[in-house]
Protein backbone atom coordinates (compact mmCIF):
# COMPACT_ATOMS: atom_id res chain seq x y z
CA UNK A 1 0.00 0.00 0.00
CA UNK A 2 1.36 3.39 -0.93
CA UNK A 3 1.71 5.55 2.16
CA UNK A 4 1.36 8.91 0.41
CA UNK A 5 -1.81 10.84 -0.18
CA UNK A 6 -3.34 14.24 0.26
CA UNK A 7 -6.55 14.06 2.29
CA UNK A 8 -9.62 15.13 0.33
CA UNK A 9 -10.81 17.02 3.38
CA UNK A 10 -7.63 18.83 4.28
CA UNK A 11 -6.52 19.87 0.83
CA UNK A 12 -8.27 22.66 -1.00
CA UNK A 13 -7.48 22.52 -4.67
CA UNK A 14 -8.17 25.67 -6.62
CA UNK A 15 -7.92 25.47 -10.42
CA UNK A 16 -10.70 27.70 -11.66
CA UNK A 17 -13.87 29.04 -10.15
CA UNK A 18 -15.23 25.55 -9.58
CA UNK A 19 -13.49 22.18 -9.38
CA UNK A 20 -15.92 19.93 -7.56
CA UNK A 21 -17.42 19.54 -4.14
CA UNK A 22 -14.23 20.93 -2.65
CA UNK A 23 -13.34 24.62 -2.70
CA UNK A 24 -12.78 26.02 -6.24
CA UNK A 25 -11.52 26.91 -6.12
CA UNK A 26 11.47 37.46 -5.76
CA UNK A 27 12.94 39.05 -3.49
CA UNK A 28 16.06 37.44 -1.98
CA UNK A 29 14.93 38.20 1.54
CA UNK A 30 11.96 35.89 1.11
CA UNK A 31 13.86 32.85 -0.09
CA UNK A 32 15.74 31.95 3.07
CA UNK A 33 14.89 29.41 5.72
CA UNK A 34 12.16 30.34 8.18
CA UNK A 35 13.42 29.17 11.56
CA UNK A 36 11.81 29.69 14.92
CA UNK A 37 11.91 28.70 18.55
CA UNK A 38 9.06 26.79 20.13
CA UNK A 39 7.46 29.94 21.54
CA UNK A 40 8.03 31.89 18.36
CA UNK A 41 6.60 35.42 18.38
CA UNK A 42 3.96 34.58 20.98
CA UNK A 43 4.03 37.92 22.76
CA UNK A 44 6.29 40.27 20.82
CA UNK A 45 5.02 43.83 20.41
CA UNK A 46 6.15 46.40 17.88
CA UNK A 47 4.63 49.67 16.74
CA UNK A 48 3.25 50.26 13.28
CA UNK A 49 0.34 49.24 11.08
CA UNK A 50 0.21 46.16 8.89
CA UNK A 51 0.76 47.41 5.32
CA UNK A 52 -2.03 45.31 3.81
CA UNK A 53 -5.41 46.73 2.83
CA UNK A 54 -8.29 44.59 1.55
CA UNK A 55 -11.29 45.38 -0.60
CA UNK A 56 -14.54 43.58 -1.49
CA UNK A 57 -15.65 43.37 -5.12
CA UNK A 58 -18.03 40.68 -3.90
CA UNK A 59 -20.07 43.18 -1.87
CA UNK A 60 -20.64 45.42 -4.87
CA UNK A 61 -22.51 42.74 -6.81
CA UNK A 62 -23.64 39.79 -4.71
CA UNK A 63 -26.57 39.86 -2.26
CA UNK A 64 -25.95 39.71 1.49
CA UNK A 65 -28.00 37.90 4.11
CA UNK A 66 -30.63 40.32 5.43
CA UNK A 67 -30.49 38.68 8.87
CA UNK A 68 -27.65 39.83 11.10
CA UNK A 69 -25.70 37.83 13.66
CA UNK A 70 -23.68 34.62 13.98
CA UNK A 71 -26.52 32.42 15.25
CA UNK A 72 -27.24 29.18 13.39
CA UNK A 73 -30.08 29.39 10.87
CA UNK A 74 -31.35 28.51 7.41
CA UNK A 75 -30.17 31.30 5.13
CA UNK A 76 -32.10 32.36 2.03
CA UNK A 77 -31.76 34.59 -1.05
CA UNK A 78 -28.13 35.55 -0.65
CA UNK A 79 -24.57 34.45 -1.33
CA UNK A 80 -22.91 35.64 1.88
CA UNK A 81 -23.70 36.41 5.49
CA UNK A 82 -21.73 39.11 7.27
CA UNK A 83 -20.31 37.88 10.58
CA UNK A 84 -17.31 38.56 12.76
CA UNK A 85 -14.54 36.09 13.65
CA UNK A 86 -14.32 34.95 17.25
CA UNK A 87 -10.76 35.63 18.49
CA UNK A 88 -8.78 32.71 19.84
CA UNK A 89 -8.00 32.88 23.51
CA UNK A 90 -4.46 33.98 24.40
CA UNK A 91 -1.66 33.13 24.67
CA UNK A 92 -1.16 32.74 20.92
CA UNK A 93 1.82 31.34 19.06
CA UNK A 94 2.69 32.04 15.46
CA UNK A 95 3.67 28.48 14.62
CA UNK A 96 4.39 28.86 10.90
CA UNK A 97 4.46 31.46 8.12
CA UNK A 98 4.94 31.03 4.40
CA UNK A 99 7.41 33.75 3.47
CA UNK A 100 6.74 33.00 -0.19
CA UNK A 101 3.08 33.93 0.29
CA UNK A 102 3.87 36.87 2.55
CA UNK A 103 6.47 38.47 0.30
CA UNK A 104 5.71 37.26 -3.21
CA UNK A 105 1.91 37.12 -3.09
CA UNK A 106 0.94 39.76 -0.54
CA UNK A 107 3.88 42.13 -1.21
CA UNK A 108 4.63 42.42 2.52
CA UNK A 109 8.13 42.56 4.02
CA UNK A 110 8.95 39.63 6.31
CA UNK A 111 9.72 42.00 9.18
CA UNK A 112 5.97 42.32 9.72
CA UNK A 113 5.88 38.93 11.43
CA UNK A 114 7.61 40.55 14.41
CA UNK A 115 4.51 42.69 14.91
CA UNK A 116 1.88 41.76 17.50
CA UNK A 117 -0.72 43.30 15.21
CA UNK A 118 0.16 40.77 12.52
CA UNK A 119 -0.44 37.94 14.98
CA UNK A 120 -3.84 39.39 15.82
CA UNK A 121 -4.83 39.88 12.18
CA UNK A 122 -3.95 36.35 11.11
CA UNK A 123 -5.75 34.77 14.07
CA UNK A 124 -9.04 36.69 13.93
CA UNK A 125 -8.37 39.04 16.83
CA UNK A 126 -8.16 42.12 14.63
CA UNK A 127 -9.18 42.94 11.06
CA UNK A 128 -6.97 44.10 8.23
CA UNK A 129 -7.78 47.56 6.91
CA UNK A 130 -10.84 47.43 4.63
CA UNK A 131 -11.89 43.96 5.76
CA UNK A 132 -15.57 43.03 5.96
CA UNK A 133 -15.76 39.42 7.23
CA UNK A 134 -18.19 37.19 5.35
CA UNK A 135 -19.26 33.56 5.56
CA UNK A 136 -20.36 31.88 2.35
CA UNK A 137 -23.64 30.06 1.77
CA UNK A 138 -23.35 26.86 -0.23
CA UNK A 139 -24.76 23.35 -0.34
CA UNK A 140 -23.32 20.05 -1.42
CA UNK A 141 -23.30 16.29 -1.51
CA UNK A 142 -21.86 14.04 1.16
CA UNK A 143 -21.30 10.36 0.35
CA UNK A 144 -23.38 10.79 -2.81
CA UNK A 145 -26.46 12.38 -1.22
CA UNK A 146 -27.61 15.98 -1.23
CA UNK A 147 -26.90 17.34 2.25
CA UNK A 148 -28.67 20.68 1.89
CA UNK A 149 -27.21 23.87 3.32
CA UNK A 150 -23.60 23.50 4.40
CA UNK A 151 -21.72 26.80 4.10
CA UNK A 152 -18.66 28.20 5.82
CA UNK A 153 -19.16 26.74 9.27
CA UNK A 154 -15.75 27.74 10.62
CA UNK A 155 -14.35 30.14 8.03
CA UNK A 156 -14.46 33.89 7.46
CA UNK A 157 -13.66 35.53 4.14
CA UNK A 158 -11.81 38.72 5.09
CA UNK A 159 -11.61 40.39 1.68
CA UNK A 160 -9.56 40.44 -1.47
CA UNK A 161 -6.10 41.73 -2.29
CA UNK A 162 -4.66 42.58 -5.70
CA UNK A 163 -0.88 42.40 -5.64
CA UNK A 164 1.76 44.14 -7.68
CA UNK A 165 1.56 41.47 -10.37
CA UNK A 166 -2.15 42.14 -10.86
CA UNK A 167 -3.15 38.87 -9.18
CA UNK A 168 -6.38 38.95 -7.18
CA UNK A 169 -6.40 36.81 -4.02
CA UNK A 170 -9.17 36.24 -1.48
CA UNK A 171 -8.02 35.92 2.15
CA UNK A 172 -9.88 33.59 4.46
CA UNK A 173 -9.50 32.50 8.08
CA UNK A 174 -10.25 28.87 8.91
CA UNK A 175 -11.02 27.89 12.49
CA UNK A 176 -12.10 31.44 13.32
CA UNK A 177 -15.37 30.74 15.11
CA UNK A 178 -19.06 30.16 14.58
CA UNK A 179 -21.07 31.44 11.62
CA UNK A 180 -24.72 31.01 10.59
CA UNK A 181 -23.58 27.82 8.83
CA UNK A 182 -21.87 26.09 11.77
CA UNK A 183 -24.76 23.68 12.37
CA UNK A 184 -23.77 21.72 15.49
CA UNK A 185 -20.10 22.68 15.24
CA UNK A 186 -18.09 25.06 17.40
CA UNK A 187 -16.46 26.91 14.51
CA UNK A 188 -12.97 25.92 15.55
CA UNK A 189 -10.12 23.95 14.01
CA UNK A 190 -7.50 22.02 15.96
CA UNK A 191 -3.73 21.82 15.64
CA UNK A 192 -3.61 18.51 13.74
CA UNK A 193 -5.99 19.54 10.94
CA UNK A 194 -4.43 23.00 10.71
CA UNK A 195 -0.87 21.66 10.42
CA UNK A 196 -2.04 19.36 7.63
CA UNK A 197 -3.77 22.20 5.81
CA UNK A 198 -0.79 24.53 6.08
CA UNK A 199 1.74 21.94 4.89
CA UNK A 200 -0.45 20.33 2.23
CA UNK A 201 -1.36 23.62 0.59
CA UNK A 202 2.24 24.72 0.28
CA UNK A 203 3.42 21.25 -0.76
CA UNK A 204 0.94 21.11 -3.63
CA UNK A 205 1.95 24.57 -4.80
CA UNK A 206 5.62 23.70 -5.06
CA UNK A 207 4.76 20.48 -6.87
CA UNK A 208 3.28 22.76 -9.52
CA UNK A 209 -0.34 21.75 -8.91
CA UNK A 210 -3.02 24.48 -8.67
CA UNK A 211 -4.04 24.89 -5.05
CA UNK A 212 -5.04 27.32 -2.38
CA UNK A 213 -2.13 28.78 -0.43
CA UNK A 214 -1.54 29.08 3.32
CA UNK A 215 -0.02 32.22 4.80
CA UNK A 216 0.11 31.39 8.49
CA UNK A 217 -0.67 28.96 11.27
CA UNK A 218 -1.54 30.26 14.74
CA UNK A 219 -2.10 27.95 17.71
CA UNK A 220 -3.57 28.75 21.09
CA UNK A 221 -4.27 27.27 24.50
CA UNK A 222 -8.02 27.44 23.90
CA UNK A 223 -9.58 24.03 24.63
CA UNK A 224 -11.48 22.40 21.77
CA UNK A 225 -13.27 19.09 22.23
CA UNK A 226 -13.15 16.54 19.41
CA UNK A 227 -14.23 12.94 18.76
CA UNK A 228 -11.58 12.42 16.09
CA UNK A 229 -12.70 9.02 14.83
CA UNK A 230 -16.41 9.31 15.74
CA UNK A 231 -16.11 6.40 18.15
CA UNK A 232 -17.31 8.16 21.30
CA UNK A 233 -13.81 8.99 22.50
CA UNK A 234 -14.01 12.77 22.98
CA UNK A 235 -10.73 14.40 23.97
CA UNK A 236 -9.56 17.93 24.62
CA UNK A 237 -7.37 19.47 21.94
CA UNK A 238 -6.16 23.00 21.24
CA UNK A 239 -7.57 25.54 18.84
CA UNK A 240 -5.72 26.81 15.79
CA UNK A 241 -6.35 29.14 12.85
CA UNK A 242 -4.96 29.08 9.33
CA UNK A 243 -5.06 32.14 7.12
CA UNK A 244 -5.36 30.83 3.59
CA UNK A 245 -5.64 32.39 0.15
CA UNK A 246 -7.30 31.43 -3.13
CA UNK A 247 -8.23 33.13 -6.35
CA UNK A 248 -11.82 32.22 -5.45
CA UNK A 249 -13.59 30.25 -2.74
CA UNK A 250 -16.70 29.58 -4.82
CA UNK A 251 -17.58 25.97 -5.59
CA UNK A 252 -20.20 23.90 -7.35
CA UNK A 253 -22.31 23.95 -4.19
CA UNK A 254 -22.42 27.75 -4.42
CA UNK A 255 -24.63 27.34 -7.48
CA UNK A 256 -26.37 24.14 -6.43
CA UNK A 257 -27.98 25.61 -3.35
CA UNK A 258 -29.45 28.48 -5.38
CA UNK A 259 -30.92 26.10 -7.95
CA UNK A 260 -32.29 23.80 -5.25
CA UNK A 261 -33.94 26.81 -3.57
CA UNK A 262 -35.39 28.10 -6.85
CA UNK A 263 -33.45 31.37 -6.50
CA UNK A 264 -32.69 31.63 -10.20
CA UNK A 265 -32.16 35.38 -10.21
CA UNK A 266 -29.44 35.07 -7.57
CA UNK A 267 -28.03 32.09 -9.48
CA UNK A 268 -27.68 34.18 -12.63
CA UNK A 269 -26.12 37.06 -10.71
CA UNK A 270 -23.51 34.82 -9.10
CA UNK A 271 -22.68 32.94 -12.29
CA UNK A 272 -22.29 36.17 -14.25
CA UNK A 273 -19.95 37.46 -11.55
CA UNK A 274 -17.84 34.30 -11.61
CA UNK A 275 -17.53 34.43 -15.40
CA UNK A 276 -16.60 38.12 -15.39
CA UNK A 277 -14.03 37.82 -12.60
CA UNK A 278 -12.53 34.37 -13.17
CA UNK A 279 -13.18 33.39 -16.79
CA UNK A 280 -11.81 36.37 -18.67
CA UNK A 281 -11.64 34.47 -21.97
CA UNK A 282 -15.46 34.25 -22.05
CA UNK A 283 -17.22 37.36 -23.36
CA UNK A 284 -19.83 38.55 -20.90
CA UNK A 285 -22.23 39.37 -23.78
CA UNK A 286 -21.87 35.94 -25.40
CA UNK A 287 -25.36 34.36 -25.54
CA UNK A 288 -23.70 30.95 -25.06
CA UNK A 289 -21.45 32.05 -22.19
CA UNK A 290 -22.88 29.48 -19.78
CA UNK A 291 -22.08 26.68 -22.23
CA UNK A 292 -18.58 28.10 -22.65
CA UNK A 293 -18.25 28.22 -18.87
CA UNK A 294 -19.27 24.57 -18.56
CA UNK A 295 -16.85 23.56 -21.32
CA UNK A 296 -14.08 25.32 -19.41
CA UNK A 297 -14.91 23.57 -16.16
CA UNK A 298 -15.05 20.13 -17.78
CA UNK A 299 -11.57 20.66 -19.19
CA UNK A 300 -10.10 22.19 -16.03
CA UNK A 301 -11.52 19.46 -13.82
CA UNK A 302 -10.10 16.72 -16.03
CA UNK A 303 -6.70 18.42 -16.10
CA UNK A 304 -6.62 19.00 -12.35
CA UNK A 305 -7.55 15.47 -11.33
CA UNK A 306 -5.00 14.03 -13.74
CA UNK A 307 -2.38 16.18 -12.00
CA UNK A 308 -3.48 14.85 -8.62
CA UNK A 309 -3.08 11.31 -9.89
CA UNK A 310 0.36 12.09 -11.30
CA UNK A 311 1.88 12.87 -7.89
CA UNK A 312 1.13 9.74 -5.99
CA UNK A 313 -2.53 9.10 -5.33
CA UNK A 314 -2.86 5.35 -4.71
CA UNK A 315 -5.43 2.83 -5.92
CA UNK A 316 -7.44 0.89 -3.34
CA UNK A 317 -6.68 3.20 -0.48
CA UNK A 318 -9.44 4.84 1.57
CA UNK A 319 -8.06 7.84 3.47
CA UNK A 320 -11.20 8.69 5.45
CA UNK A 321 -12.17 6.32 8.25
CA UNK A 322 -15.80 7.52 8.22
CA UNK A 323 -16.19 6.50 4.56
CA UNK A 324 -17.55 3.00 5.06
CA UNK A 325 -18.63 2.63 1.41
CA UNK A 326 -15.27 3.67 0.01
CA UNK A 327 -16.74 6.54 -2.00
CA UNK A 328 -13.60 8.57 -1.38
CA UNK A 329 -11.33 5.73 -2.47
CA UNK A 330 -8.48 7.48 -4.21
CA UNK A 331 -8.91 5.37 -7.35
CA UNK A 332 -12.35 6.90 -7.85
CA UNK A 333 -11.15 10.46 -8.25
CA UNK A 334 -11.73 10.71 -12.00
CA UNK A 335 -15.26 9.35 -11.56
CA UNK A 336 -15.94 11.73 -8.70
CA UNK A 337 -14.90 14.56 -11.02
CA UNK A 338 -17.54 13.36 -13.47
CA UNK A 339 -20.12 13.20 -10.69
CA UNK A 340 -19.31 16.77 -9.68
CA UNK A 341 -19.63 17.98 -13.25
CA UNK A 342 -23.01 16.28 -13.55
CA UNK A 343 -24.13 18.21 -10.48
CA UNK A 344 -22.74 21.43 -11.93
CA UNK A 345 -24.77 20.89 -15.11
CA UNK A 346 -27.89 20.26 -13.03
CA UNK A 347 -27.25 23.55 -11.24
CA UNK A 348 -26.84 25.39 -14.55
CA UNK A 349 -29.88 23.85 -16.21
CA UNK A 350 -32.42 26.58 -15.25
CA UNK A 351 -30.30 29.11 -17.14
CA UNK A 352 -29.86 27.02 -20.31
CA UNK A 353 -32.05 26.77 -23.39
CA UNK A 354 -32.91 23.25 -24.60
CA UNK A 355 -30.26 23.56 -27.32
CA UNK A 356 -27.63 24.80 -24.83
CA UNK A 357 -28.47 21.95 -22.47
CA UNK A 358 -27.98 19.46 -25.30
CA UNK A 359 -24.61 21.02 -26.16
CA UNK A 360 -23.54 20.85 -22.51
CA UNK A 361 -24.55 17.21 -22.21
CA UNK A 362 -22.40 16.41 -25.23
CA UNK A 363 -19.49 18.31 -23.68
CA UNK A 364 -19.85 16.24 -20.51
CA UNK A 365 -19.56 13.03 -22.53
CA UNK A 366 -16.10 14.17 -23.65
CA UNK A 367 -14.78 14.35 -20.06
CA UNK A 368 -13.34 10.77 -19.93
CA UNK A 369 -11.41 11.31 -23.14
CA UNK A 370 -10.03 14.67 -21.95
CA UNK A 371 -8.97 13.11 -18.65
CA UNK A 372 -7.29 10.12 -20.31
CA UNK A 373 -5.44 12.34 -22.77
CA UNK A 374 -4.06 14.60 -20.05
CA UNK A 375 -3.19 11.62 -17.82
CA UNK A 376 -1.37 10.06 -20.77
CA UNK A 377 0.65 13.23 -21.41
CA UNK A 378 1.69 13.57 -17.78
CA UNK A 379 2.83 9.96 -17.46
CA UNK A 380 4.73 10.04 -20.71
CA UNK A 381 6.75 12.89 -19.22
CA UNK A 382 7.21 10.97 -15.96
CA UNK A 383 8.69 8.06 -17.91
CA UNK A 384 10.88 10.36 -19.98
CA UNK A 385 9.16 9.57 -23.27
CA UNK A 386 9.43 12.00 -26.17
CA UNK A 387 7.13 12.22 -29.15
CA UNK A 388 4.20 9.89 -29.63
CA UNK A 389 3.91 6.20 -30.41
CA UNK A 390 0.80 4.09 -30.57
CA UNK A 391 2.00 1.70 -27.84
CA UNK A 392 2.77 4.40 -25.27
CA UNK A 393 -0.53 3.88 -23.46
CA UNK A 394 0.23 0.18 -23.09
CA UNK A 395 3.73 0.92 -21.76
CA UNK A 396 2.29 3.29 -19.14
CA UNK A 397 -0.52 0.93 -18.11
CA UNK A 398 1.93 -1.97 -17.90
CA UNK A 399 4.19 0.02 -15.55
CA UNK A 400 1.30 1.09 -13.31
CA UNK A 401 0.07 -2.50 -13.14
CA UNK A 402 3.52 -3.65 -12.01
CA UNK A 403 3.44 -1.05 -9.23
CA UNK A 404 -0.05 -2.09 -8.19
CA UNK A 405 0.84 -5.78 -8.09
CA UNK A 406 4.10 -5.30 -6.19
CA UNK A 407 2.71 -2.52 -3.95
CA UNK A 408 5.77 -0.47 -4.78
CA UNK A 409 5.85 3.08 -3.50
CA UNK A 410 4.52 5.35 -6.24
CA UNK A 411 6.67 8.42 -5.63
CA UNK A 412 10.01 6.72 -5.00
CA UNK A 413 9.58 4.12 -7.74
CA UNK A 414 9.27 6.84 -10.37
CA UNK A 415 11.98 8.96 -8.77
CA UNK A 416 14.42 6.06 -8.62
CA UNK A 417 13.59 5.16 -12.21
CA UNK A 418 14.78 8.67 -13.05
CA UNK A 419 18.03 8.09 -11.12
CA UNK A 420 18.96 4.62 -12.33
CA UNK A 421 20.86 4.15 -15.61
CA UNK A 422 19.29 2.33 -18.51
CA UNK A 423 22.14 -0.20 -18.48
CA UNK A 424 21.38 -1.04 -14.84
CA UNK A 425 17.77 -1.66 -15.77
CA UNK A 426 18.69 -3.82 -18.74
CA UNK A 427 21.22 -5.84 -16.72
CA UNK A 428 18.82 -6.38 -13.82
CA UNK A 429 21.25 -4.65 -11.45
CA UNK A 430 19.02 -2.14 -9.68
CA UNK A 431 20.87 -1.16 -6.45
CA UNK A 432 19.26 -2.35 -3.21
CA UNK A 433 19.50 1.23 -1.96
CA UNK A 434 16.81 2.04 -4.51
CA UNK A 435 14.33 0.26 -2.30
CA UNK A 436 11.14 1.07 -4.20
CA UNK A 437 12.45 0.32 -7.69
CA UNK A 438 14.18 -2.78 -6.33
CA UNK A 439 10.83 -4.07 -5.08
CA UNK A 440 9.26 -3.40 -8.48
CA UNK A 441 12.13 -5.22 -10.21
CA UNK A 442 11.20 -8.40 -8.34
CA UNK A 443 7.97 -8.63 -10.35
CA UNK A 444 8.03 -11.53 -12.81
CA UNK A 445 7.18 -9.26 -15.74
CA UNK A 446 9.50 -6.39 -14.89
CA UNK A 447 12.24 -7.57 -17.29
CA UNK A 448 9.73 -7.70 -20.12
CA UNK A 449 8.61 -4.15 -19.35
CA UNK A 450 12.25 -3.01 -19.34
CA UNK A 451 12.70 -4.51 -22.81
CA UNK A 452 9.73 -2.52 -24.12
CA UNK A 453 10.88 0.62 -22.33
CA UNK A 454 14.45 0.35 -23.58
CA UNK A 455 13.27 -0.19 -27.16
CA UNK A 456 11.00 2.84 -26.90
CA UNK A 457 13.84 5.03 -25.61
CA UNK A 458 16.18 3.83 -28.35
CA UNK A 459 13.85 5.35 -30.94
CA UNK A 460 14.20 8.83 -29.38
CA UNK A 461 16.85 10.02 -31.80
CA UNK A 462 19.28 12.56 -30.41
CA UNK A 463 18.31 11.72 -26.83
CA UNK A 464 20.72 10.37 -24.20
CA UNK A 465 20.29 8.44 -20.98
CA UNK A 466 21.63 11.40 -19.01
CA UNK A 467 19.12 13.72 -20.67
CA UNK A 468 16.33 11.25 -19.87
CA UNK A 469 17.33 11.17 -16.21
CA UNK A 470 17.47 14.95 -15.90
CA UNK A 471 14.15 15.33 -17.71
CA UNK A 472 12.44 12.80 -15.46
CA UNK A 473 13.87 14.28 -12.26
CA UNK A 474 12.22 17.59 -13.10
CA UNK A 475 8.75 16.01 -12.99
CA UNK A 476 9.18 13.17 -10.47
CA UNK A 477 9.53 14.57 -6.93
CA UNK A 478 11.86 13.00 -4.40
CA UNK A 479 9.87 14.37 -1.48
CA UNK A 480 6.12 14.53 -0.97
CA UNK A 481 4.09 15.17 2.15
CA UNK A 482 3.30 11.68 3.37
CA UNK A 483 0.82 10.97 6.13
CA UNK A 484 3.50 9.81 8.56
CA UNK A 485 5.55 12.98 8.06
CA UNK A 486 2.55 15.18 8.79
CA UNK A 487 1.70 13.05 11.82
CA UNK A 488 5.22 13.34 13.18
CA UNK A 489 5.11 17.13 12.82
CA UNK A 490 1.67 17.24 14.42
CA UNK A 491 2.72 15.25 17.50
CA UNK A 492 5.58 17.67 18.07
CA UNK A 493 3.42 20.73 17.38
CA UNK A 494 0.89 19.60 19.98
CA UNK A 495 3.79 19.85 22.46
CA UNK A 496 4.73 23.35 21.20
CA UNK A 497 7.63 22.09 19.13
CA UNK A 498 7.15 23.44 15.59
CA UNK A 499 10.59 22.46 14.34
CA UNK A 500 9.37 19.68 12.07
CA UNK A 501 6.63 21.86 10.63
CA UNK A 502 9.39 24.30 9.70
CA UNK A 503 11.63 21.54 8.34
CA UNK A 504 8.89 20.05 6.19
CA UNK A 505 7.89 23.47 4.92
CA UNK A 506 11.50 24.12 3.89
CA UNK A 507 12.00 20.70 2.26
CA UNK A 508 8.70 20.74 0.36
CA UNK A 509 9.55 24.05 -1.28
CA UNK A 510 12.09 22.10 -3.40
CA UNK A 511 10.51 18.66 -3.81
CA UNK A 512 12.48 17.77 -6.95
CA UNK A 513 15.92 18.52 -5.47
CA UNK A 514 17.81 16.08 -3.23
CA UNK A 515 18.41 17.75 0.14
CA UNK A 516 20.73 16.65 2.91
CA UNK A 517 18.32 17.62 5.70
CA UNK A 518 15.53 15.62 4.08
CA UNK A 519 17.73 12.57 3.69
CA UNK A 520 18.76 12.73 7.35
CA UNK A 521 15.09 12.92 8.32
CA UNK A 522 14.29 9.84 6.23
CA UNK A 523 11.86 11.65 3.94
CA UNK A 524 12.89 9.51 0.94
CA UNK A 525 13.03 6.28 2.94
CA UNK A 526 10.43 3.65 3.69
CA UNK A 527 7.72 4.72 6.10
CA UNK A 528 8.46 3.82 9.73
CA UNK A 529 6.66 0.80 11.16
CA UNK A 530 4.53 2.92 13.47
CA UNK A 531 2.97 4.62 10.42
CA UNK A 532 1.18 1.41 9.42
CA UNK A 533 -1.50 2.05 12.03
CA UNK A 534 -2.23 5.69 11.23
CA UNK A 535 -5.82 6.74 10.56
CA UNK A 536 -7.35 10.03 9.56
CA UNK A 537 -10.89 11.34 9.51
CA UNK A 538 -12.86 14.32 8.27
CA UNK A 539 -11.52 16.35 11.20
CA UNK A 540 -7.88 15.42 10.52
Amino acid sequence: MIKYYFSLFSILIVRAAFTGEQDFCESNECNGDFKRKNTFYSNVKHEGEIPLALSHTLLDVLPLDEVDGNFIRVVKRCVFSECQPTPLKAPLTLAAVSLDVLCNVLDVNESVIQNEEFLQCVSGGKLFAGSVPLSHRYGGHQFGYWAGQLGDGRAHLLGEYTNGKGERWELQLKGSGKTPYSRSGDGRAVIRSSVREFLCSEAMHFLGIPTSRALSLVVSEEPVWRDQFYDGNVIQERGAVVLRLAKSWFRIGSLEILTKAGEFDVLRTLLDFVIKEHCRSIATNDPDKYVAFFFREVNETAHLISQWMSVGFAHDFVPNTSDDEGRYNIGYQANVGLFNLQKLLEALQPLLTPDQLSQSQQILKEYPQIYQQRFHELFKAKLGLLGHEAEDSYLIAFFLKLMEDSRADFTMTLRQLSEVSLSQLENGSVPQSMWALSLLSSHEYFAHWVQLYSARLSRQHGDSDEARQHRMQRVNPRYVLRNWMAESAIRKAEKDDFSEVALLQQILMKPFVEQEAAERAGYSSKAPLWAQHLRVSCSS
